[in-house]
């Protein structure tokens, strides 16, 4: 039998990055590391002192992206990574720091 689709499947992921996250470069070596790892969607700050990232890709994407995320560049320190699965019928072609 014949699969209908057979690209691989999206996974969507809101991420929440809290520790010493902001003013160490987080975001730009996220966006680095997305665009190495191939996935699309965003990451930014929060007004809290968090980082925050939705992560689209390959299931073995969206968990390289997360692995990198629990440790993120070597000035930062990640306390907390907490992750949830979207549900979004948009497409990002690009990874961008927003």
């Amino acid at each position: 039998m014949q699969e209908l689709d057979s690209s691989p499947s999206l996974e969507t992921v809101i991420v929440r990055v809290t520790g010493r996250v902001q003013g160490v470069g987080f975001r730009l070596a996220t966006v680095r590391r997305a665009h190495m790892v191939g996935v699309g969607g965003w990451v930014r700050n929060n007004d809290d002192g968090s980082v925050e990232a939705l992560v689209q890709g390959t299931p073995d994407q969206v968990d390289q992206m997360l692995e990198w995320m629990r440790q993120g560049p070597p000035q930062a320190r990640v306390d907390d990574l907490a992750s949830e699965r979207q549900f979004i019928d948009r497409r990002f072609a690009r990874f961008e720091q927003q």
